[in-house]
């Protein structure tokens, strides 16, 4: 089984990641390290502990940093609801943590072959690497983050998680010993679960759909409000679809930063013509194939199998909404 540890701030769609993740054969889930950021390490703490009675498995948690390196620390609870799961408020049991997230970071990568995915701002990682870079030597780090040819969603060019801490961003794809690897808004835009998806999954596992249903209303009314989408998108179950199938998705190697300060700040300035002839250091995906990664989704969430056909059906439609939101989009220019 490949040794995972999970760097989350969950929010909404981290605990769906965290569910796909738990629900995926391949993965011995070493723990989760919980950051300031979708909601304070708190809050993040207590929705494990949700999910930890919704999935009836327990999990190592460990208590990161409750602010970014250097900024100040600005939550998504307009977007995730004032308890980060949609102001669901679900029973939970309390539990004693384990530890400091940075401590237990650099103690697992020494062991060799880590696969972090980190969801969340990267103030735990860029605090483990400072401390102890040899660690991470050979530790593959899978980020959500950045927007690269999409527009933000903190900022016309930034994507939250490294707007909320770009000095951390930053840090970590200047100092990762390999490649960081980001998935980016330019990918997670395209993933959007829409009532009929959801529908589909509640077809096929009830108690998950239903699950899944509660925790995303608040989320699926928010990007209604905001970006006009019916549905909402779910940035963070990308990391496992990537890791789990690479093959799905086209991708780059970069150089790249992450802008501090300023009305760009955290952008992912991206090298992508190689003016400033700089090594590459980040592995960028651009692009994926819907049908196979929803597939992929699917089956792991609800351990059924997919008919192509729906499948097929609910990607057109998927394409569909996406058209008319454009036209939308027109119709107010015009």
């Amino acid at each position: 089984m490949k040794k995972l540890i999970i760097d989350a701030d969950p929010g909404i769609d981290d605990s769906i990641a965290i569910i796909l993740a738990s629900l995926a054969k391949e993965y011995d889930i070493l723990g989760i390290s919980l950051v300031a950021g979708n909601v304070n390490v708190n809050k993040g703490c207590k929705n494990i502990l949700r999910l930890s009675k919704f999935l009836d498995r327990d999990f190592n948690i460990y208590i990161g940093s409750d602010k970014p390196l250097y900024k100040e620390y600005i939550n998504a609870e307009d977007t995730h609801g004032r308890d980060g799961l949609g102001e669901t408020y679900l029973d939970y049991e309390k539990k004693k943590t384990k530890g400091d997230a940075v401590d237990f970071l650099i103690g697992k990568a020494q062991s060799g072959n880590l696969t972090i995915f980190a969801l969340g701002p990267l103030t735990n990682i860029a605090m483990a690497l400072e401390k102890n870079r040899d660690a991470f030597k050979d530790t593959r780090i899978i980020a959500m983050g950045g927007s690269f040819k999409s527009y933000g969603n903190m900022s016309p060019v930034s994507e939250f998680n490294f707007y909320v801490d770009p000095d951390a961003a930053n840090y970590v794809i200047k100092n990762a010993p390999n490649k960081l690897e980001i998935v980016p808004l330019d990918v997670t835009r395209k993933f959007v679960l829409t009532p009929n998806i959801l529908g589909y999954i509640k077809r096929l596992n009830k108690e998950m759909g239903d699950f899944i249903e509660e925790i995303t209303n608040f989320y699926m009314d928010f990007h209604w409000e905001y970006e006009k989408i019916i549905g909402s998108v779910i940035n963070d179950p990308l990391v496992i679809l990537v890791d789990r199938h690479k093959e799905y998705f086209g991708s780059n190697s970069y150089y790249a930063e992450c802008i501090i300060d300023g009305p760009a700040r955290g952008m992912l300035m991206v090298d992508s013509m190689d003016f400033l002839g700089k090594d590459k250091n980040i592995i960028l995906y651009e692009d994926l194939m819907l049908k196979e990664v929803w597939r992929d989704f699917i089956e792991i969430i609800t351990n059924a199998n997919v008919d192509e056909n729906i499948l097929g059906e609910l990607i057109w439609s998927l394409v569909l909404k996406k058209l008319l939101s454009l036209r939308y989009v027109w119709q107010l220019i015009v």
